[in-house]
């Protein structure tokens, strides 16, 4: 079983929503007039409809036929990114300094095309959640829709996410059980020392000096201290200090990205942060403020959930356009809230073709819209087989 017929059918109206929601991109939490657009949809199909969960975030309520109790939920993020389109589409940002970087609203047009489908068909017994989420890129929307209470007031036997993927060949899907993407952190370093003179250094206790101890020791963390079979990336991404050439300061300020697998190598690369500022800060006489800030858990799937959205999968595209062992990526994604609070998976669209060579935060990226209709019957396929209905 390919494409939904009835799905194909309507692939026009899904280009159309997504154009649109291409044109007037809107960030974290500012995701009004999506949500309002979404809500609107929903309601005119006869679904159920609740608004302003998690702020901006919308949820849809489909009951299938009969008296089942299962039910499922599926995510769709909606946001978009600060940066600047420069390509030009018919369908270009509208807001100058925002675009649909990362495919959101391909996202959110792919599970409302599904949303169109189950709610005429209702081919399935128990019940459909489907969250539209906002603040994906940063803002940690998952967790705000979960703190509002998402999953008491929708609750779901198991949730599923998915995430166009240029650089996987277009409609095929990829997929692996436990850490798909990283968890991410982030460390600023504040080194307070004493300035002076450049011409006198012995008179002060030069912050950049001490700054850069710092910056060679990170490289280390994983080449030294972690397992080589274990996944870990630091990166020291901002060295800010000085005002003048002939001024030594009194502060520098540097700040880390942090990618890891597990939690047991996150909590290492922590500490190693942590006691390399103490010891360098007793060396020098100095004070050394080091900030750990956990930010988007690893992306775990579960094993027995990724079977399923498989089977969904292959119903769709055939096995061999599913890739089950998919490279796992060191790029985070706050669908881990979501996979932390109830068993699920997380799985990748593959959208590359001769016209889709862009990585998602391109300037020029755009999602591949002959993707949609394969993405939306992953959903229905899904659905049914999950919950099916009696006899």
């Amino acid at each position: 079983m390919p494409i939904k017929n009835r799905i194909a059918e309507f692939e026009g109206e899904m280009r159309e929503w997504r154009h649109d929601f291409h044109m007037h991109p809107e960030l974290c939490y500012e995701e009004t007039r999506t949500a309002g657009i979404v809500a609107e949809k929903l309601r005119s199909w006869g679904i159920e409809t609740h608004e302003g969960v998690g702020r901006t975030g919308v949820v849809g309520v489909i009951k299938g036929n009969g008296s089942g109790t299962g039910a499922i939920g599926i995510r769709a993020d909606m946001d978009a990114l600060p940066m600047q389109e420069v390509s030009n589409p018919e369908y270009k940002s509208t807001v100058p300094g925002k675009m649909h970087a990362c495919g959101h609203d391909g996202h959110t047009s792919t599970l409302l095309g599904a949303a169109k489908y189950l709610a005429e068909t209702r081919n399935f017994d128990g019940t459909v959640n489907l969250y539209f989420q906002p603040a994906e890129e940063g803002g940690a929307g998952a967790r705000t829709m979960i703190e509002d209470g998402l999953f008491e007031r929708f609750p779901c036997d198991a949730v599923y996410g998915l995430h166009n993927m240029p650089q996987l060949p277009k409609n095929t899907f990829g997929i692996r059980k436990g850490p798909l993407m990283a968890g991410a952190d982030s460390v600023t370093i504040t080194i307070k020392a004493r300035g002076g003179h450049a011409a006198m250094p012995h008179m002060a206790i030069d912050p950049i000096a001490i700054g850069t101890q710092i910056y060679q020791a990170a490289q280390t963390f994983v080449s030294r201290s972690i397992n080589p079979f274990d996944t870990a990336v630091v990166s020291i991404t901002q060295f800010h200090a000085g005002t003048a050439n002939n001024v030594i300061p009194g502060e520098a300020v540097l700040n880390a990205s942090v990618r890891t697998m597990t939690k047991e190598v996150q909590a290492l690369i922590r500490e190693k942060f942590q006691k390399l500022c103490e010891g360098l800060a007793l060396a020098n006489g100095i004070e050394i403020e080091c900030v750990y800030r956990e930010g988007y858990p690893v992306t775990s799937n579960h094993d027995e959930q990724v079977e399923r959205i498989i089977s969904a999968a292959a119903s769709v595209v055939g096995m061999e356009a599913v890739d089950p062992e998919t490279e796992a990526l060191m790029g985070s994604e706050d669908f881990s809230f979501m996979l932390e609070e109830r068993p699920g998976a997380y799985i990748f669209l593959g959208g590359g073709d001769e016209t889709h060579t862009h990585s998602v935060h391109h300037p020029e990226y755009d999602f591949n819209d002959e993707t949609l209709t394969t993405g939306a019957s992953l959903w229905a396929a899904l659905v049914e087989a999950e919950l099916p209905r009696a006899g």
